[in-house]
């Protein structure tokens, strides 16, 4: 690649990055969800909550994983100019474009406990918790193919920031021990110097 590389973000990172909100703000929510006794009563909306949650999981952490498999397939190596984003800019670049519809997502799971208690908070936690799943699901690939894979930050939808929505073309690959990020988007654990 000549001159002027690309902005590269994790795929994983960009996957993992909403999983701790989400989850977060849907354990508050169904916590003070469950204090309201709501039209339902608390009994069925917890159980209804969790079986929200339970599809919630399901459903983020196998959605998409053909078009996540086609596209690490198809990966080619990352240019010796292309420029590796921090696992930390990632994060804060997602949560920034993604605060408003987060607390618009608290305010609604909240909202609706008049109606069912913990039921929407519940349903929030599950997507986190699916997100952080297809996190580490993307983290095994990467293991078993010694390869990390990435995706043009100018192709990230800047409203959806999906690393495997209809703008980005392909992936890029790096060794293994490229970035600060480990298999699956966590933080890369370094061991202590003796």
């Amino acid at each position: 690649m000549a001159r002027g590389g690309q902005g590269l973000a994790r795929v994983a990172v960009v996957v993992r990055a909403g999983a701790a909100p989400l989850w977060w703000c849907g354990v508050f929510a169904a916590g003070v969800g469950a204090l309201v006794p709501g039209l339902t009563g608390r009994r069925i909306g917890v159980l209804a909550g969790a079986a929200l949650f339970v599809v919630a999981v399901a459903a983020v952490a196998w959605r998409g994983r053909r078009r996540y498999t086609d596209l690490g397939r198809g990966a080619v190596r990352a240019g010796k100019h292309d420029v590796l984003q921090d696992r930390a800019v990632t994060v804060r670049t997602w949560r920034r474009g993604h605060r408003w519809w987060l607390l618009l997502a608290f305010l609604a799971a909240l909202g609706s406990s008049f109606a069912v208690p913990a039921a929407g908070g519940l349903l929030l936690a599950g997507y986190g918790t699916g997100l952080r799943l297809k996190a580490a699901w993307l983290g095994r690939r990467e293991r078993d193919e010694d390869a990390l894979l990435w995706v043009r930050v100018d192709w990230l939808d800047r409203r959806g920031g999906r690393p495997s929505g209809k703008a980005v073309k392909a992936y890029r690959s790096t060794g293994i021990a490229a970035g600060d990020a480990a298999p699956g988007g966590a933080r890369r654990h370094t061991a202590a110097l003796v």
